[in-house]
């Protein structure tokens, strides 16, 4: 077992593959090929029913790009908390002291972790004896006596199955409780963000939330009414981020990337259970359950049926091709039958053979109708093809260089350094894969009634344009009264400018379990591509 961190048995939901993808031309000499269906919906904002009570276990989204600005790293940013409100005070928005959030990449192709990012978070008031705000004065620093809450982590890495600390006690940067307390939020993000042995850097604390999307669409996709769109429903919100930016020789098989460009990222969230071996023993062991888990976005949300949602988040990739319900509905999806029902839109063919390539072995010539290579494992030299399963994960090919002028459709416009190929901040998964799920992979050509997807094309501030990218959280409220004018973004551009420089926790925790039960339901259907070494 490569990961000794989190290996919970259970090992999740094939699912993701219905995801987003939609079809596209892979550019110069790849040919066409075509992306897949994917869905029309957030992203995994409260995706499950029991981590839709557990915000701070509760992952939103992961990204995993070659750094723009240093194209010799890799960036993978991961936030959690959905929905924060910059004005919700007093406590404001903390990472769980009870939990371990993990980013995991697979450079094999087995679906289990070779490397693993580990952090740990520890809470601490100066004052909670005769205080009850989160800071006393304004903050100039993460040191600042007036930074009344504060947190603190451990980084740990695990390669090979061997963990070593490489950051320890190190301050996250506060929520951002508001411009009178904190004025320039960029110094303490610049505070905030450490370097790590061997290159690289790492920053942890509060950001813009940069997924965008309209959200009524869960509203039976707008209600039938398509002038409906074009809200952003994520617009002011902002999220817990941890981002880390590594040299792509520590993530690559055998530390080659040239030879071995592909990988796999996903995250996930454990928390902290208690176990008592003998009700005669005093002894008590501590067992870390996965009650979160992400990959590409979407996918719980949409492809996993409700009854399997949550044993879906306790999961591990490399059981993913076990799950035959999940499975199931990657071959034939529900979202297209529900546009056809409600548009009239035809739902395209089944099975969904492409689907199976472009989620869960990767896209390669050989891998499946889709004649381009691109991000699959089996274009790792190095790598043992008969160990390489199907696995749900945000594929990366790293050799693939940054974008000049990125495309916000990704592959589909024939930008292969975006989403599928990894996810960048500004890819616009919602509208990709909107087109992808009604055939666009199939004919090539965008679908006319739903060209304009949700409406919504871009983050509502810029991103960064140096890590972590991510935008300053915002200060001023969302909700603003019945009367009030529109909701778009609220920072300043003094501040955007500065960022591009610098429920039922237990319940969840028990579902690890659970998840070990769904993968008994059915055998296999997805038959294992072999090529004969």
């Amino acid at each position: 077992m490569k990961d000794s961190q989190s290996k919970p048995r259970s090992q999740r939901v094939l699912d993701r593959s219905l995801l987003v993808l939609g079809t596209t031309t892979l550019a110069a000499g790849l040919g066409a090929m075509a992306l897949a269906p994917g869905l029309s919906a957030a992203s995994s904002h409260r995706e499950a029913p029991l981590i839709a009570g557990d915000p701070r276990a509760d992952n939103t989204d992961v990204y995993a790009f070659t750094s723009p600005d240093k194209s010799d790293t890799v960036t993978m940013v991961a936030n959690w908390i959905p929905m924060e409100e910059p004005n919700g005070g007093p406590n404001f928005y903390a990472f769980g002291d009870d939990l371990r959030y993990n980013i995991k990449i697979d450079n094999t192709g087995d679906g289990v972790a070779d490397v693993t990012y580990s952090w740990r978070f520890r809470s601490s008031y100066r004052d909670d004896a005769n205080q009850f705000l989160y800071n006393t004065g304004q903050v100039t620093s993460l040191n600042d006596p007036d930074l009344n809450y504060r947190q603190v982590y451990d980084l740990v890495v695990t390669t090979g199955g061997m963990s070593r600390t490489v950051l320890r006690g190190v301050p996250a940067a506060p929520s951002r409780t508001g411009q009178a307390s904190m004025p320039d939020y960029a110094a303490l993000r610049k505070q905030a963000t450490f370097g790590l042995p061997g290159g690289g850097k790492t920053y942890a604390g509060q950001a813009e939330d940069p997924f965008f999307a309209d959200l009524r669409v869960f509203d039976l996709l707008y209600g039938g009414d398509l002038s409906e769109r074009g809200q952003d429903t994520l617009a002011g919100y902002n999220v817990n981020t941890i981002a880390i930016q590594v040299p792509k020789k520590q993530l690559a098989l055998r530390g080659d990337s040239s030879r071995n460009p592909v990988i796999g990222v996903w995250s996930t969230t454990e928390r902290a259970g208690v176990t008592v071996n003998d009700s005669r023993d005093a002894k008590v062991n501590k067992q870390w359950k996965q009650v979160s888990r992400l990959g590409n976005p979407l996918v719980n949300e949409v492809v996993v049926p409700l009854k399997f949602k949550d044993a879906f988040n306790t999961l591990n990739p490399s059981q993913d091709r076990t799950v035959q319900p999940v499975v199931d509905k990657v071959y034939d999806p529900i979202l297209p039958k529900l546009i056809q029902q409600v548009y009239g839109v035809p739902a395209p063919k089944t099975p969904r053979n492409d689907l199976a390539e472009i989620y869960l072995t990767g896209i390669c010539k050989v891998c499946g109708p889709i004649k381009a290579d691109l991000n699959a494992h089996r274009l790792n030299k190095d790598a043992a093809l008969r160990k390489i399963v199907p696995a749900e994960e945000l594929r990366l090919n790293m050799a693939v260089p940054p974008t000049a002028k990125p495309q916000r459709l990704g592959v589909l416009a024939g930008d292969l350094a975006g989403f599928p190929n990894g996810r960048r901040l500004a890819d616009d998964v919602i509208d990709i894969s909107l087109q992808a799920v009604e055939g666009a992979a199939q004919t090539g050509v965008l679908v006319p009634a739903l060209a304009d997807g949700d409406k919504v094309d871009t983050n509502e501030v810029p991103f960064g344009t140096s890590f972590p990218y991510v935008a300053l959280p915002h200060t001023k409220n969302v909700n603003r009264g019945p009367g009030a004018t529109g909701r778009s973004a609220e920072q300043t551009a003094t501040e955007n400018t500065a960022a591009s420089t610098a429920v039922q926790p237990t319940r969840a925790a028990a579902l690890a379990g659970a998840g070990a039960l769904l993968l008994g339901v059915g055998g296999f259907r997805l038959r294992r591509r072999r090529k004969e070494s």
